[in-house]
């Protein structure tokens, strides 16, 4: 892991988090009401979408921190070489723990926004406090698993799709992708992954906002689908599937524009050099031969060079400047939890 670097992603990330969590935030209020077991209408339909944001906008820094610091330790512990075969595996397990970790903050930010979601009269302060009052600190953390349940399958589709779809695009075009390119295939893989598991998104929306003491609360994912597919079937399953994949798609753009701006201000401010291994949480560096070659046509040592070895195609290159591929990650509020 590269330290001089780190503290800089840790900030631009978070800064990124807190955009991408404002400007999506009505869609993640409409998704919420349509999973909402009183119907979308009565959860208050298209009235006071920004109800619960200021949940929200003070549990997304502190959420996209924790991801990062743990995202980056965790690949730094299971350091491999760059070109090894295991590099995908690094990174979902770092990205597995980074979402262990970060729910830890996430879950009371997101009970307390999605209540007053389906409650716009009541005030988020009148929230936090009634349920600190009638469940403690218990109350904030309902739902804690299976928000971890919905984050790490989210990773493990996203993660080798984004891999796959950026790899090919490589090798139809005999270079590494651009920053709007990787946008491309992230918002894709996003997407992708945001449909597949709505199921556990609807579950995780069920316990939050299950009255006290009912069997749905105690927080069984499998109950509460259960629930969901006997009174509502496949479609209750799938409640709310295109604002969540809206969300999350359109996420990834807002996420990258904003993280490249201000890590680029960050950077100029500290007089930074961004390098080659400072990768960042959220973000994914070119892997394999792709990375190995953007190294060696920086040094200048390079003549020919293939982006996939495989393909078996060579073009000359020239030295060219280091490129960082970002990858967007989903966030529980911000792209990812919507």
């Amino acid at each position: 892991m590269d330290r001089p670097g780190f503290t800089t992603s840790l900030v631009a990330g978070g800064v990124a988090g807190v955009a991408v969590d404002l400007i999506l935030f009505p869609l993640d209020t409409i998704k919420t009401r349509l999973q909402s077991p009183q119907g979308f209408n009565k959860a208050g339909g298209f009235r006071g979408i920004y109800a619960g944001v200021p949940s929200a906008a003070i549990g997304s820094f502190p959420n996209a921190a924790a991801f990062f610091i743990t995202y980056e330790y965790v690949k730094w512990f299971l350091h491999t070489d760059s070109s090894s075969y295991l590099m995908p595996v690094k990174h979902m397990l770092a990205a597995s723990a980074g979402e262990v970790v970060a729910c830890l903050i996430r879950v009371p930010s997101e009970v307390v926004k999605q209540r007053a979601q389906v409650s716009a009269s009541s005030r988020t302060f009148q929230i936090f406090s009634n349920i600190l009052y009638t469940e403690g600190i218990q109350g904030l953390y309902r739902g804690y698993k299976s928000t971890v349940l919905r984050e790490i399958p989210f990773s493990l589709v996203q993660f080798p799709l984004w891999e796959s779809l950026k790899a090919l695009w490589s090798w139809r075009q005999d270079r590494v992708v651009d920053c709007w390119q990787s946008a491309v295939c992230g918002a894709l893989a996003g997407g992708f992954a945001a449909a597949v598991t709505t199921p556990l998104d609807v579950a995780k929306t069920r316990i939050m906002l299950a009255k006290a003491g009912s069997s749905t609360a105690s927080g069984n994912v499998l109950s509460a689908l259960h629930g969901v597919w006997r009174t509502q079937g496949l479609s209750g399953l799938f409640a709310g599937v295109f604002p969540r994949v809206a969300a999350i798609s359109l996420g990834g753009f807002i996420f990258l524009g904003a993280y490249e701006r201000a890590r680029s201000l960050l950077l100029q401010l500290g007089r930074e050099r961004p390098c080659v291994g400072d990768s960042t949480p959220g973000t994914a560096l070119k892997t394999g031969s792709a990375m190995q070659a953007a190294v060696r046509r920086e040094q200048g040592d390079l003549e020919d060079v293939s982006p996939l070895p495989s393909a078996g195609r060579h073009t000359h290159a020239e030295p060219q400047p280091q490129r960082i591929v970002l990858f967007v990650r989903e966030a529980s509020s911000s792209p990812r939890g919507v």
